[in-house]
Parts: structure tokens; sequence; C-alpha cells
């Protein structure tokens, strides 16, 4: 097969393994966000057994991620992984403390026990989901990378409003995604109580959601090139706003799981929407865009490489998707604390 295809198709790879992770621990993440502002132990614990049976699982596709960007384009993964080191640690960290924080939180009654640990996976959820808005803001806006496809880290300021920005809209739509899955999972007093959450995180993320449109708009044009050259991508991102505006209508309703699938239609939309923008580039070059920037072409892996790799993904994704099937089904429904509970 043609090495400029076999690289399409594993960057599509990618693209679906990032939309997968953003949709599915991203309520996990969104969870976490919310989880100081819920009032008393029982109503802690519901948040965490929420999430319980499904946030190990859904963690696998961003090991999907890294491992489909450190096999099929490893010069990106090089440079994405030592430029953005301390991102990177920083992110690596967050996941493990989150870890501990919801399999350690429940082992002791004492409150200052719990407490910690609360904080923990509060800080941990926080810290993951502004870093992959930031990190995606980064790469919209740019890297200084020379001719030899190194990030000069002297030239290098990560700490800018835009990614800023995006950081801040990707913590706004989680925390809403978050708030509607705990909507479904959630009866009686609690789920009033979250619904008035629902309200106001939407509310928040879309001034965020309007507030990043309108700065990529002004200040990263070239992110919509590509649409401008083929004007029917355009339906993408009208699709996205779509589905986003048509979460408050579900919830109004009282349609909660119709709201969580446009919620989720949503987010897999923003990513498309990222992912055409920077096609097909992987790393912007703020020195040379032209001669500088890695692409799915001059970072690619041989095409024998990329065709032994689709064949394991041809295997193992479907194993991995009737996994997360299995699990929700198996868990679905309201949840109720037990001696089993976390």
């Amino acid at each position: 097969m043609d090495h400029n295809i076999l690289a399409t198709l594993w960057y599509l790879v990618v693209g679906v393994s990032i939309i997968a992770y953003t949709v599915l621990d991203g309520f996990d993440l969104g969870v976490g966000i919310l989880h100081p502002f819920a009032k008393g132990d029982e109503r802690r614990r519901i948040f965490l057994n929420a999430i319980g049976p499904v946030w190990d699982g859904n963690e696998v596709w961003l090991v999907i991620v890294g491992g489909a960007l450190f096999a099929g384009f490893p010069e990106a993964y090089a440079t994405l992984f030592s430029g953005f080191y301390n991102l990177c640690m920083l992110l690596l960290a967050a996941l493990i403390f989150r870890a501990c924080a919801i399999e350690f939180r429940s082992k002791r009654e004492s409150h200052k026990w719990r407490n910690f640990w609360d904080i923990v996976f509060s800080l941990s959820s926080l810290t993951i989901a502004f870093g992959i808005g930031f990190a995606m803001g980064n790469l919209v806006e740019g890297v200084p990378l020379d001719s030899n496809h190194d990030l000069i880290k002297s030239q290098f300021n990560p700490w800018k409003p835009y990614p800023i920005l995006l950081g801040l809209t990707t913590v706004s739509l989680l925390a809403m995604h978050g708030a509607i899955y705990l909507v479904m999972k959630t009866e009686g007093k609690l789920q009033l109580d979250l619904r008035r959450w629902c309200t106001r995180t939407i509310g928040i993320f879309i001034l965020f959601y309007l507030l990043t449109t309108w700065a990529t708009l002004i200040y990263m044009p070239h992110m919509i090139d590509r649409m401008r050259t083929m004007p029917f991508l355009f339906a993408v991102a009208a699709l996205a706003l779509l589905a986003i505006m048509n979460v408050p209508r579900e919830m109004t309703h009282k349609r909660f799981f119709r709201a969580f699938l446009s919620s989720s239609s949503g987010i897999a939309l923003l990513v498309t929407v990222f992912g055409i923008g920077i096609f097909p580039e992987l790393i912007h070059s703020t020195i040379d865009p032209k001669n500088n920037s890695l692409t799915l072409m001059n970072a690619a892996s041989s095409p024998l490489t990329l065709t032994i790799l689709l064949v394991i993904v041809a295997i193992g994704v479907p194993l991995v998707l009737a996994y997360t099937f299995y699990i929700y089904r198996t868990f679905r429904g309201k949840v109720r604390i037990s001696s089993s509970s976390y």
C-alpha cells in the first residue's frame, strides 16, 4: 500500500483513539473536577462509584494514543515528549496520583485521610483536563522547531494566552460532560442538585467555547485554511455547534442520556475540527513552517512498519471495544452504595 495512504490511515487511528479517550475518560475527569463541590462523604462516594467500574478501562485509550504515536510517528513522539517533558511528567504524575486517590480514598474511616485523597483526586483530574487543552493549544499555535525537528527551548514559551484559554475551555467542557454523566447515574435529591450543576457548567462552557472560537478565527486563522479549500468540512464545525447547543435542550426535557450523547458527539466533533485544522502537520514550526514542521510524511514510520501495525490494530481495537461495551452494559443503571463500594 502507498506510504501516503498508510500514514493517513495511521493518523486516523491516532485521531480516533484521542476521540475515544476524551469522550470516555473525559467524564471521569469531569467527575473529579466537580468532586470537591459534593457535600458529605456519601455523595462523594457516589461520585467515585459512578466511575469506579470504568475509569481504568477508559484510560486504555490514552495508552493506545501514546503507543500509536511511538510506533507510527516516532519522530513526532520524540519531539513532543522531549519538548514538553515537564508537562508530560506532570500529567503522568497526575494520572498516577488520581488512580491512587480512587483506590485509597475509602480504605480508612479517617476524615483527614479521605479529605486528603479527595483533594488529590480533584487536583489530579483538573491538571489532566487543563493539560490536554494546554498541549493542544500549543500545537495549534506552533512551536520553534529547527531544521532537525528539535524544539529550541530558549525560544519556547508555552504559557501564552491561547493555550491557557484552550486549557480552561477543556476544563469547562469536561466538567459539563462529567455533570451530565452524574445526572444519569444518580437519583432523588442528589440528581436534582446535579441538574442545577449541569445548568451552570453548560453556561460556563458555552462562554469559553465562544471565546475560544473567536480567538481561533482572529489569531489562528490557519486552522480553517483546509476548510476554506474544502468548504464541505465546515459541516463538521457546524455539527459540533449543533451538538453543543442540543445539550441544554435535552437536559430541559429530562432526556439525560440524549444530553450525554450530544455532549459526547460535541467532544468528538471538536477533536475532529482540531485534526482537520492541523492536517497534514503533526507539529507546526513557527520558525519555518514549510520546511521544519513535522508532517504525516516526514514523521511516519516505514510502509512495512505501518502495515504490520494496522494488522495489530485491526485485531486489538475490536477487543478493547468489546470489553468496553461489556463493562458499560454490566454496570449500567443508578449508583447505590454497598459494602463493596469505594
